[in-house]
């Protein structure tokens, strides 16, 4: 019998976003269900009684939640084709670090570009700034955080880049001025049809993000 997936999230979510790059990697079908945060879906409800968040992966009726959990358990999962943690117990550590530095660093720092204003605002910019100058000296020449090849530390972080054009604008930043590195590597992930499908365009993100600042009343 084939396997039952189904994956709860938003088009906006770059989490969600992480999920549909790591099912795309393994070439795993499966059912997407657009969730509605302002009015969930009993399912999702249901899926994820404890957070109440996306994305939520469901397999053979069985929910897995918080999005670096669920690409860990598809890579364990699905283990016959593209890994995305190394086989090497440390390297692999390693890899963990990375993606919850991306968690705990990225996250707060992109989220105070289009949510803030003032004081607020100048210190999410300089602390968005050094993390990404953090990022940079971890990738070093590699083509990828992990080496050669497209990983799980790249799964974790390209997903943010699809909201760049909105960081800049309500930021008012220059992100490849300051993080070129950065820059030339999104745009090397992007070259793999698993990420530039899984990932929305950043102009129809921008759009998305004035209508939640006006809705937030962020502006």
């Amino acid at each position: 019998m084939a396997d039952e997936v189904i994956l709860l999230g938003t088009w906006i979510s770059m989490y969600a976003m992480r999920v549909k790059i790591a099912l795309a990697e393994k070439g795993i079908e499966y059912d997407y269900k657009q969730e509605d945060l302002n009015n969930k879906s009993p399912l999702l409800l249901e899926a994820n009684p404890i957070h109440k968040k996306i994305p939520v992966l469901i397999h053979n009726g069985k929910p897995v939640c918080e999005s670096l959990i669920i690409v860990q358990y598809i890579d364990e999962v699905w283990n016959d084709k593209s890994p995305l943690l190394p086989s090497d117990p440390y390297q692999r550590a390693h890899a963990r670090f990375w993606a919850d530095f991306v968690d705990k660093k990225v996250s707060v720092a992109s989220r105070k570009l289009w949510t803030t204003k003032g004081e607020e605002l100048e210190a999410g910019k300089k602390e968005f700034s050094e993390t990404l100058k953090i990022l940079e000296g971890e990738l070093g020449d590699k083509p990828y955080f992990g080496g050669e090849t497209f990983g799980f530390v790249d799964l974790s972080l390209v997903t943010f880049y699809s909201w760049f054009h909105a960081y800049e604008v309500f930021g008012n930043i220059n992100i490849e001025a300051e993080c070129p590195k950065i820059i030339a590597w999104g745009k090397r992930c992007l070259q793999k049809e698993t990420v530039a499908k899984s990932l929305p365009d950043q102009k129809k993100v921008y759009e998305a993000v004035v209508q939640l600042r006006k809705i937030r009343g962020y502006e």
